[in-house]
């Protein structure tokens, strides 16, 4: 690739052509009226993940202001709004496609400065209709698409920037010399080949905004990647003055207002399930405690999970189903990113993944597994007596197919049958770096209690 057409092609058709094509299927999704409502549902329900996300998504004040829980993507459309949803889908998409493919620092970083950005422009936009709102959330998000996509690839290319940047080689400078073009115009060729839209295809465009909206994206990418230093300095004045200009107010009052919206940020990175990011935005240091709080027990979601589990339960017993509930429920309603059922393989000499939940657990599929007599790399996440939070000891050696897999706290619990160990549950949350409280495991376990039930009931009969 030594050209921008060589790379849009690449990233468009080689490395992300299945975001490409949801990106612009949601896009062009415009019209609020009933057949394209039912048609965003469609797209979003398509993806059980994406699914999860945006119904998550829809039950933060962020977004639900009412707080009226919602618990179908129909019903978030009617009660949040067409443009809202469709927002959060994008949103959901480019997190989890990117992250699903890499995690390395560069791409946890211009994440985090996306995000930030795109809540600061939500907030600060003076009118506040609906598709205003979202119009500017996802034009910052996407303003460097370009280099997100690029981050979220394993080329040679990747590396070899890296190590550029690693000698403080100026950035534009290293984009040059080691991918013949720029982020910026990698970019400008995305908006136009993923057909991301008229108002985004301005935001990327060379020379002066033509509206104020534009201008405030522009202003507030710019800000947030600042602010990564410290709300103080010379270039944060000037960026806190053109914020100002954008929307109306006094530098000083826009220096209040942002660090408010900086801690809103950090509070929808972890409804759009990477915490890990938070560390990265402003705030951060002065504010460990909460950055390594974990997430609080969404007890109303938990009830309709249960419920639906109950039914389930009460009319013919389907040990799969069950299983799927109880996975949904740890990932949506406790909060723990990465679930997995582990059962018995044929041999009964190891557990290996039956169900599982969350992003980051493709490579589970094929490796994970634990020998029941506890020996091996895992053999320390075999269950004790009844549900635990496991706590890793300091020198655990990574599994060489996922970073975290035992290396962080996670709930555990045992799935029995006759009173022999059959199976259990395991759930963590990768790089968040927190311990799962005392309400989450209590939670935790009374989920995998009904999947027990079920065994039990199947047992009988």
């Amino acid at each position: 690739m030594n050209s921008t057409e060589a790379w849009v092609t690449y990233l468009s058709k080689v490395e992300l052509p299945v975001l490409a094509n949801t990106l612009r299927r949601i896009d062009e999704l415009t019209d609020s009226s009933n057949s394209t409502v039912n048609e965003l549902a469609n797209v979003i329900l398509n993806d059980a993940q994406l699914t999860s996300q945006v119904l998550r998504l829809s039950n933060t004040v962020f977004y639900n202001q009412t707080r009226t829980q919602v618990s179908t993507v129909s019903r978030a459309i009617t009660l949040i709004g067409f443009d809202a949803v469709k927002s959060m889908a994008i949103s959901s998409l480019i997190v989890d496609s990117l992250l699903k493919r890499n995690d390395r620092p560069h791409l946890l970083r211009c994440l985090a400065r996306a995000i930030h950005a795109a809540v600061q422009a939500r907030c600060l936009l003076p009118k506040r209709n609906e598709q205003a709102l979202e119009e500017v959330f996802i034009g910052a998000l996407l303003m460097n698409i370009g280099e997100l996509a690029f981050w979220s690839c394993d080329t040679e290319q990747a590396i070899e920037l890296e190590q550029a940047l690693k000698l403080d080689q100026p950035p534009v400078e290293a984009q040059k010399s080691v991918l013949h073009t720029t982020f910026t115009d990698i970019t400008r060729g995305l908006v136009e080949a993923w057909s991301l839209g008229p108002f985004i295809k301005e935001v990327v465009s060379a020379g002066k905004a033509n509206t104020k909206a534009a201008s405030l994206v522009r202003h507030s990418v710019e800000m947030a990647k600042l602010s990564e230093q410290g709300w103080r300095g010379a270039e944060m004045d000037k960026a806190l003055e053109a914020l100002g200009a954008d929307i109306g107010e006094a530098p000083a009052i826009v220096r209040d207002r942002v660090k408010v919206n900086a801690g809103e940020a950090a509070r929808v990175a972890v409804s759009l399930g990477i915490p890990q990011v938070t560390a990265l935005m402003p705030g951060s240091q002065t504010d460990d405690a909460a950055a390594h709080q974990a997430p609080e027990v969404d007890p109303i979601l938990q009830l309709q999970i249960l419920r639906d589990l109950t039914q389930t339960l009460s009319e013919k017993p389907d040990i799969n189903e069950v299983c799927q509930l109880v996975i949904e429920g740890i990932h949506r309603a406790v909060g723990m990113q990465r679930v997995a059922l582990l059962m018995s393989d044929r041999s009964g000499n190891e557990l290996i993944p039956r169900k599982l939940g969350g992003k980051g657990t493709d490579a589970w599929k094929e490796n994970f597994s634990i020998r029941r007599d506890g020996t091996g790399e895992l053999g320390a996440l075999l269950p004790q007596a009844s549900h635990y939070i496991y706590q890793p000891k300091q020198k655990t050696e990574p599994v060489p197919y996922d970073r975290w897999l035992g290396r962080v706290p996670a709930l555990v619990a045992p799935i029995k049958a006759k009173g022999r160990l059959i199976g259990l549950f395991y759930a963590d949350n990768a790089a968040a770096d927190y311990v799962p409280s005392k309400e989450q495991l209590m939670a935790f376990a009374h989920f995998v209690q009904n999947a027990q039930l079920c065994l039990t009931l199947m047992a009988e009969h």
